[in-house]
């Protein structure tokens, strides 16, 4: 039996969400606050024993904020599972408790439903439909005492459904509440001696815990569980020996000259202080070395050597990485243990693995761990981890203002595409998955100075703006760009590449050269190329508003020439040239003009150098007057879409203050920053802001970036 789904309706980041398992290991990626603590949470509220009772009445923070006033909605969790076993005992339970009816159960619902009492929803249904009035009176009074919380099983109601949701709590905005209270699509209540918690093995792991400290607690001691679950399969004779050499030590230890002679002195020294009446009548020293074998394996203690020098320590001389991979070894080695004792199902929950693992221990550890015993879904900030996570596995949370989504990158995709987005995803340590927003570029250059550029013109980085810059090192843009759609990723992707058009005029002429005629045909095949990639492109993401193509005319080192910075690349010439004759031809070329001319002697450079470390060189010469190609500010704005007023800000005072060093005292400037500081509190007035600014630097590059934010 294994987790398939989850449901998640109007609970804390979630609105409505489904989250979908597989069997084995599942990946849960997102970033800080969009809600993977929470999701683990609500699956902990179904299954997990430990959570206090207290826990399952729900209060006004638990409800999402997206639904306005949280009085009168509902909170749903449910969890959907697959694979049930055909065993007796187990179809009993879930026909009692959670499956639906009809046949041998192979899938079965358990749900927490967090509602208003009875006499609650008796009020609101019999309200007349539109009597906001009388809603108001009913709500305003409405308190988190009125509401209970029950679990049920055997549900057939889609809680994605927004419409279903509508008919069973009811329409808010148009005051049209069902008539009726109970609904059999929300499944029969679950007795509480059938509670699923008490059939299934579950273990949560908390991503900051103390593990010495659970090493030295019995109770959570993952050894000493190991040990017990072991113990009662332990033949009685097979004991008799060990309890009688306790006995006969226990003895031994009491005969003792020593211990004899201090219970003596002991016993003796009461008397005379306590006098006889008080004195204890009778005292003695001995072992209290149990002979129970629950006892003695409390005993027992794990010694560890990680070192080649042959010492073996105690967990608490283990790294913090050692103890973490021994904790985790022990549960998954605990889990097989219960799947001998026929628990319905082993799930084990992991947040963060990657806290106190080395890198190379994530990546082998979450590769090779595959045991069908249990399922284990974890969720991590490591892109270590989630290379080696299977994609169909893979559940990525957005945040949103007041909601987060789930996405699953592989939904809808063919078995031929999923296995290119997982070798790719083996293949490329990147943050593909982790983004807010993702530029796919095709090489090295676009790679290396994009995030320069964007940092030394602009003064933030593409992390503070929330942009993945992934190198496809291709332009087999679609194999990944595939991943960003209404049924998958929904988050902007934007591809940038390039059309290579021609820099000459192609057409052979009688009078070329074999040498211009190789060229010519090399220019145009490259031309060629290019339109049939545009073509290609544009169909792939017609229609996709998650996808959008951004070209450069001809190449990257091409068009950064063209936009302005011809004096920039000159100045590497002397760093790729040794001869004076050809130093003095190459600037010559590139500070021509002619496009012809600066575009074959870029390219002649970049190609000479090897495009990375010519990318390198060119980053060392950038700064905040380096112009940045238009294609290439259209795809990080459009891409990322909404820029808060305090990045904005940020990148306007960066530009202020380059130009106020240069111009001391300049009383535009210092009227600008007073505007500038203006919009950073209050967000107002961004079109003011941006014509002053364009006024006084009429030909400044970040002119170019505020008028794509129109």
């Amino acid at each position: 039996m294994h987790i398939s789904k989850l449901n998640l309706v109007n609970y804390r980041n979630f609105q409505n969400a489904t989250v979908c398992f597989k069997k084995g290991i599942n990946t849960i990626i997102g970033e800080n606050g969009s809600g993977k603590s929470n999701l683990f949470r609500a699956i902990r509220l179904l299954l997990d024993e430990n959570m206090v009772k207290a826990a399952f009445h729900l209060n006004e923070d638990d409800f999402n904020r997206g639904i306005g006033s949280w009085k009168g909605h509902w909170i749903i969790l449910s969890l959907e599972f697959e694979d049930i076993s055909h065993d007796e005992a187990i179809q009993a339970l879930f026909l009692h408790g959670a499956a639906v009816l009809g046949g041998p159960i192979g899938k079965a619902t358990y749900n927490l439903i967090f509602r208003p009492r009875k006499e609650v929803r008796l009020r609101l249904s019999a309200l007349a439909a539109g009597d906001s009035v009388g809603l108001a009176n009913i709500l305003n009074k409405l308190d988190i005492s009125d509401y209970e919380t029950i679990f049920t099983g055997r549900s057939t109601m889609d809680f994605s459904n927004r419409a279903d949701y509508i008919a069973v709590v009811g329409d808010f905005e148009n005051v049209i509440f069902p008539k009726e209270t109970e609904f059999s699509v929300l499944g029969c209540k679950t007795p509480s001696y059938l509670s699923l918690n008490k059939e299934v093995c579950f273990t949560f792991i908390q991503a900051l815990r103390d593990v010495v400290s659970e090493f030295h607690n019995n109770r959570t001691n993952p050894l000493f569980s190991l040990l017990k679950s072991k113990s009662g399969d332990v033949a009685p004779a097979a004991l008799a020996p060990i309890v009688k050499m306790v006995g006969d030590l226990n003895a031994s230890i009491e005969q003792l000259d020593d211990v004899k002679l201090i219970r003596s002195d002991v016993y003796k020294t009461i008397k005379e202080t306590a006098g006889e009446t008080y004195s204890p009548s009778r005292l003695s020293i001995r072992s209290d070395l149990s002979s129970e074998a629950e006892e003695l394996f409390q005993s027992l203690r794990l010694f560890v050597g990680e070192g080649n020098d042959g010492h073996e320590g105690t967990i608490n001389e283990l790294s913090l990485g050692g103890a973490n991979l021994i904790y985790l070894t022990l549960k998954l080695l605990a889990f097989k243990y219960q799947k001998e004792k026929k628990v319905l199902a082993n799930f084990l929950i992991i947040e963060e693995p990657e806290a106190h693992i080395h890198t190379h221990i994530q990546k082998t550890l979450f590769d090779r761990m595959q045991y069908s015993e249990t399922q284990v879904i974890y969720s991590t900030h490591s892109t270590h981890i989630s290379e080696v996570s299977a994609v169909e596995n893979v559940n990525i949370i957005g945040q949103g203002d007041k909601e987060s989504e789930v996405y699953q990158p592989a939904t809808g995709l063919t078995v031929p595409e999923i296995g290119n987005i997982q070798r790719y995803l083996d293949a490329i340590r990147s943050n593909l998955l982790f983004a807010r927003s993702v530029v796919l570029v095709e090489g090295d250059a676009e790679e290396l100075l994009i995030p320069i550029l964007v940092k030394k013109v602009f003064g933030v980085s593409l992390d503070e703006l929330g942009i993945s810059l992934i190198n496809i090192r291709s332009t087999g843009f679609q194999n990944v760009a595939l991943l960003f759609h209404d049924k998958r990723i929904r988050k902007q992707c934007a591809i940038v590449t390039d059309l290579d058009s021609a820099i000459i005029n192609t057409v052979p002429l009688v009078t070329d050269i074999d040498a211009t005629k190789k060229y010519k045909e090399k220019c145009a095949a490259s031309e060629k190329s290019g339109l049939e990639r545009k073509v290609t492109l544009d169909a792939f993401a017609a229609g996709n508003p998650w996808v959008q193509v951004y070209y450069a005319t001809h190449t990257f080192e091409v068009d950064f020439i063209q936009c302005g910075n011809a004096e920039l690349i000159s100045g590497l010439v002397d760093s790729v040239y040794v001869d004076p004759a050809t130093r003095a031809a190459a600037k010559a070329e590139l500070l021509s003009g002619d496009k012809a001319l600066y575009g074959k002697r870029v390219l002649t450079m970049a190609t000479q150098e090897g495009k990375g470390w010519f990318a390198i060189k060119v980053g060392g010469y950038v700064n905040w007057k380096t112009r940045i190609p238009n294609y290439l500010i259209r795809a990080l704005v459009l891409t990322h879409r909404r820029f808060s007023s305090e990045i904005i800000a940020n990148m306007m005072k960066y530009r202020l203050e380059k130009f106020a060093a240069e111009n001391p005292g300049d009383a535009d400037i210092l009227s600008l920053d007073l505007r500038v500081e203006k919009y950073r509190n209050d967000g107002a007035d961004f079109h003011g802001l941006r014509e002053q600014y364009k006024t006084k630097f009429t030909s400044d590059i970040f002119n170019e970036f505020l008028a794509v934010l129109a």
